[in-house]
């Protein structure tokens, strides 16, 4: 009987032992369970667009070309409205003007070479190259008024000249970029999904573009414009249009590279099998894959083209005299060394503000590029 009340208790303890075990077998399966469910409270999903900003904004580049952009927009297009002055108005309320007149050069007798000058002195019914920090003499209707840069020759205020020239160069620029962007969209999207003929004519018309170089073009359409007596007004919009013709064909050849190696791509099988009509594919489905590419080449374009609004400005076929204009700004000391070696607030601020400019464009272009680069890793 001890025997075998001693074998049923040796069972019971065998039994039992695989239910003691069975807990301590299954405690690290809980815990690891535990530990993936704490790092996935830890983990935060960032978007796309989260991180294209977070690597924007990881470089002081691409944080200094933002912050000169935004203070040329603030500036041009926010700064009149604090101003006393307007674009066209001349300060008539007089000063007196010292004219210098170079009469001779002569030598003395120790052979010394000296320049001869005159001096006058002329009451002027406009204030004319005032000098920076000065006001404009008070009248009945008027109060006195700041000119915080002075005046040109002709009695208008510089800096608010600045300010609509940056207006119009920033608006002009923005525009013909716009312009030979969605030209190059719509012709380089047909180039690379049909491709045979229809990519052969388009690419012959590009290369054949590609040869044409563009500032003399402009200079032949500005001389014929000139000739015609069009308008001052229209003449400027129709050369940024001009421009805007010559100027598409870089932006077909990246959408038609683009668009050769994503039409192979499974979505677009997809959507052969579903029978989208060939529009829908392009513009629904290819374009938007290219909107990187194409956000980065129109950002550094808008540099190129504040140049050439500016080159064309500078040698006469931008905008008429009476508007405001960087350029024309600038080429206003051409000609005059008056001006070019004693008022230099007349042309040196408005080139000052192509270079911000420019350097703004070209360094949210180079933020854009590697923000948007899936390769980048930091």
């Amino acid at each position: 009987m001890q025997e075998e009340e001693k074998i049923t208790t040796e069972a019971q303890q065998a039994v039992s032992a695989p239910e003691a075990q069975q807990p301590e077998a299954q405690q690290p399966e809980a815990q690891q369970t535990e530990a993936v469910e704490s790092v996935a409270d830890r983990v935060r999903i960032i978007s796309p667009f989260r991180l294209v900003m977070k690597r924007f904004f990881r470089s002081r580049l691409c944080v200094a070309g933002l912050i000169m952009f935004v203070f040329l927009l603030l500036f041009s297009f926010l700064g009149p409205v604090f101003v006393g002055w307007q674009e066209e108005e001349v300060d008539r309320t007089g000063t007196e003007v010292r004219y210098s007149y170079r009469i001779m050069e002569a030598e003395d007798e120790a052979g010394n070479k000296y320049t001869v000058y005159t001096d006058s002195l002329i009451m002027s019914d406009i204030n004319s190259n005032a000098a920076p920090f000065t006001y404009s003499k008070a009248t009945s209707d008027k109060a006195a008024r700041l000119h915080v840069l002075g005046t040109d020759q002709n009695g208008r205020d510089i800096f608010v000249r600045l300010m609509y020239g940056g207006r119009l160069s920033i608006l002009l620029s923005f525009l013909v970029v716009l312009i030979y962007t969605i030209i190059g969209i719509i012709l380089g999207g047909l180039a690379g999904y049909f491709g045979k003929w229809v990519d052969m004519v388009i690419m012959r018309i590009v290369d054949i573009l590609n040869c044409i170089p563009s500032l003399p073009i402009l200079l032949i359409i500005g001389a014929i414009l000139e000739s015609t007596e069009v308008s001052a007004d229209l003449r400027i919009y129709i050369m940024m249009a001009c421009l805007a013709l010559l100027s598409w064909t870089g932006v077909a050849r990246l959408v038609r590279g683009q668009i050769l190696f994503l039409r192979e791509q499974e979505y677009m099988v997809a959507t052969e099998a579903l029978g989208f009509s060939p529009s829908r594919k392009i513009f629904r489905h290819l374009i938007p894959n290219v909107m990187p590419q194409l956000i980065v080449s129109m950002t550094l374009g808008l540099g190129s083209i504040i140049l050439y609004e500016a080159t064309l400005s500078f040698i006469g076929l931008g905008v008429p005299p009476e508007a405001a204009s960087w350029g024309q700004m600038v080429q206003s000391a051409v000609g005059n060394t008056a001006i070019l070696n004693y008022y230099v607030e007349c042309w040196l601020p408005a080139g000052i503000m192509i270079i911000l400019a420019v350097l703004a464009f070209n360094f949210i272009g180079d933020g854009l590029r590697d923000a948007l680069d899936p390769k980048m890793k930091r």
